[in-house]
């Protein structure tokens, strides 16, 4: 635990008690801080009371004795309407802030004080965040990782026994850091996500800036508009500034960068750039991916080059990540679960477990990564546009196993395409589909990718749980082998 010493004395309301704001309660009591704790919901504050904390309801308490309110990222900051606590605290004249932010503050007050990387963005934070963790623990810095990933960021190591943390950071936790000012941002990508929160795209867009407005070095992914026209300032302003551009992309949109947008970046001897197979312009030079196999897609070469990058950049003796160490950082990345995750084969055919695509954009990046004649199971919650914008890619799947609330939607969609399908409903229907055609036709040794384009919630808890249950069940199939055991590297 990280004790946050800066409201010791005072009083400080704390309005969302899941893991982040557990983690704050008990940071700002470890250090001297008095705590009112409350959450609209009857069973988180009963998982506070039983963890000692004090509970306060806060719908009757005096607010002008409060020096702050810490929010819950979770909890509506200003959409679709500020949510209560906040106008209390406004009209009592008393700052909101989060979690992240009592981080930022506790370590500006340190003598010797411990580098940040900050990551955000839409696809992709999550992957970009562990692999520079990778990288640098690999490179033997002793590295802490958290914030939206993992463990919430006050819960993490101290700052005497870390050299380098990494945090992963949503829009909705970077608009409650006010002093926010990491050693290196990353801002990988733009697309429309969380506009229920933000209001529109452009207050979206404007909160991510942020991020790499205020870093020491920022690291900007210039594929999107929003992102290049970020980009652009931020070099205007003239501080220390990386473009990645990815240069064999297929799902371009029709903002994507141009010849002319890349000679501009080029000019400025600041881009990055991205291929299938390998990384280009680094200052430690190229970086191939051939050998590594949790890195698949120009997606994650993009991710790849914003971790090399974030890496140098905060390393003050280059040689500790000289072209060898991340290279050989690269190639032993585990990957994460459920984010295009192998988990084994069946009569060589690779199944993936990409659970964690809840959208059509990122379930484009899996269709792009394994191949052609893909068995692709989709399906769930559908969200807006449903896959209407993967028409492109549909030339890749051989078959589509369909489950979830979303099935006859989609159904309707691959059948206007010509694209085969099988409306399975379940999961496990889909799987046994898929494992059937699979072992019929071995010939044909196509991917099986598990990427549903949709949220998990008509049928699982969440999209981890969705995850886990498509792993348990291919590791059930005969004759499966699962991934490290003889299956493909």
């Amino acid at each position: 635990m990280i004790p946050v010493t800066t409201f010791a004395g005072r009083k400080v309301a704390v309005l969302g008690l899941a893991r982040s704001g557990l983690a704050a309660a008990q940071a700002l009591i470890a250090g001297g801080a008095e705590v009112a704790c409350w959450d609209d919901g009857e069973s988180s504050r009963g998982r506070a009371t039983a963890e000692g904390l004090p509970v306060v309801d806060l719908t009757t308490a005096d607010w002008r004795a409060f020096a702050a309110l810490v929010l819950a990222p979770g909890v509506p900051l200003t959409h679709p309407e500020p949510h209560w606590s906040v106008n209390a605290a406004h009209a009592a004249g008393i700052e909101v802030i989060g979690d992240t932010e009592l981080f930022c503050r506790e370590l500006a007050r340190q003598s010797h004080r411990p580098k940040v990387v900050a990551i955000t963005g839409t696809n992709g934070k999550s992957t970009t965040t562990a692999l520079t963790t990778h990288l640098l623990r690999h490179a033997g810095f002793r590295t802490a990782m958290g914030g939206n990933i993992g463990e919430a960021v006050l819960g993490l190591a101290p700052f005497s026994e870390t050299d380098i943390y990494v945090l992963e950071l949503s829009s909705y936790q970077i608009d409650l850091m006010p002093t926010l000012a990491a050693d290196a941002g990353v801002l990988l990508n733009l697309t429309p996500d969380h506009l229920d929160r933000h209001g529109t795209m452009a207050h979206y867009a404007e909160v991510k800036e942020r991020l790499v407005a205020r870093a020491g070095t920022a690291i900007i992914g210039i594929d999107d508009a929003y992102c290049r026209a970020i980009a652009e300032r931020r070099m205007a302003a003239g501080g220390p500034a990386i473009a990645i551009h990815v240069t064999t992309d297929p799902t371009r949109s029709e903002d994507a960068v141009t010849a002319q947008d890349v000679r501009k970046f080029e000019a400025s001897g600041k881009l990055v750039q991205t291929g299938d197979h390998g990384v280009a312009g680094l200052p430690v030079g190229s970086l191939s991916l051939a050998h590594a196999p949790t890195l698949r897609g120009p997606h994650n070469a993009q991710n790849a080059a914003a971790a090399c990058c974030a890496a140098l950049a905060v390393v003050a003796d280059k040689t500790r990540v000289a072209r060898d160490i991340l290279q050989a950082g690269l190639n032993s990345y585990p990957g994460l679960a459920h984010r295009m995750e192998l988990v084994g084969t069946l009569h060589k055919s690779p199944f993936v477990n990409d659970s964690k695509a809840t959208n059509a954009d990122s379930t484009a990046k899996a269709l792009t990564s394994w191949g052609n004649g893909l068995h692709w199971i989709v399906g769930g919650l559908s969200k807006e546009g449903g896959i209407d914008s993967l028409a492109p890619f549909f030339q890749r799947v051989r078959r589509a196993y369909l489950i979830g609330a979303a099935s006859h939607a989609f159904a309707a969609t691959l059948a206007r395409h010509g694209v085969d399908y099988v409306r399975c409903v379940t999961l496990e229907r889909a799987v046994a589909e898929a494992a059937a055609y699979v072992r019929a036709n071995p010939q044909e040794a196509g991917s099986v990718v598990f990427s549903p384009a949709c949220a998990s919630f008509d049928q699982f808890k969440d999209f981890e749980d969705r995850g886990n249950q498509f792993r348990t069940l291919v590791r059930a199939l005969p004759a499966f082998v699962p991934h490290g055991q003889g299956g493909m590297a």
